[in-house]
């Protein structure tokens, strides 16, 4: 399964560089498909989707790319589709910290780690669904996303008593306007990112410093972390991103508190 879900992590680079067209071929899908992507973030400015061609359909079904830019205020989300030996330190940081957080597991995740995935939702952390088994939902029947949706809500709702699931994170990045219809229609809000840098390679280690700079370089008002729990540059970087960004006056919260979304 590790290796499956590394092969299907890679569309994570284009996801985190360019919103680039993927051509929809099956289950009746007529719309174009996506690899979520946006204009980094620089010296304080905001991010933008302006130019990426999915800007009107995130907005028309309420995803999030960003929070309140007004104000300086910061969400932290993870992926996390296999464990390698880092969310229990991310977990330490967090707690130490007190900083909120929302992990996006797999069904695999959920099997495979079921005290870890306990562990966040008592730490008052938000569990959100990145699918049962990682599928380019922009290529499979509705009937099937909503399988894949309820499979890891069922599983995650019996483990930790967690009430429901309301927020996703679509695989690889990858939808399109049915997608996102689909889902918003079974209640979930698609979270997508406005920070994110290429972490998702656990070969390709570059350390701790590399991945503060990667992270604090993009901080800006409203933002939306991606970071993969699969990094150990991540996990080593984590205490000093936090502390650098409360240096510069933001505050991290839930997803459950954003109350402003933007475009």
């Amino acid at each position: 399964m590790r290796g499956g879900y590394l092969g299907l992590v890679i569309f994570m680079l284009v996801a985190v560089s360019a919103g680039a067209v993927i051509p929809a071929d099956t289950a009746g899908a007529s719309a174009p498909s996506y690899s979520f992507g946006f204009k980094k973030s620089r010296n304080g400015e905001l991010p933008s989707i302006d130019q990426e061609g999915f800007k009107p359909i995130l907005k028309q079904h309420d995803a999030i790319f960003l929070g309140d830019t007004s104000t300086k205020e910061l969400y932290m989300t993870f992926d996390n589709g296999y464990e390698n030996g880092y969310t229990g330190q991310i977990l330490d940081v967090l707690q130490e910290k007190k900083v909120p957080a929302a992990f996006f597991v797999t069904g695999h995740y959920v099997k495979d780690q079921p005290e870890l995935v306990k562990r966040m939702v008592k730490e008052g952390h938000i569990v959100g669904n990145h699918s049962w088994s990682h599928p380019d939902m922009s290529r499979i029947p509705a009937e099937q996303i909503k399988e894949e949706l309820e499979r890891v809500e069922e599983a995650v709702v019996a483990l930790t008593g967690q009430m429901g699931m309301q927020y996703l994170r679509t695989p690889r990045g990858v939808f399109n306007e049915r997608t996102l219809a689909v889902s918003k229609k079974l209640g979930y809000t698609n979270v997508f990112w406005s920070i994110a840098w290429a972490d998702w390679d656990r070969n390709q280690r570059k350390g701790a410093d590399y991945a503060f700079r990667q992270v604090t370089s993009q901080l800006h008002p409203g933002a939306v972390i991606l970071l993969h729990t699969v990094s150990k540059d991540n996990a080593d970087a984590l205490a000093a991103i936090i502390d650098e960004a409360v240096k510069q006056g933001y505050t991290f919260k839930s997803l459950d508190e954003l109350a402003k979304k933007q475009y």
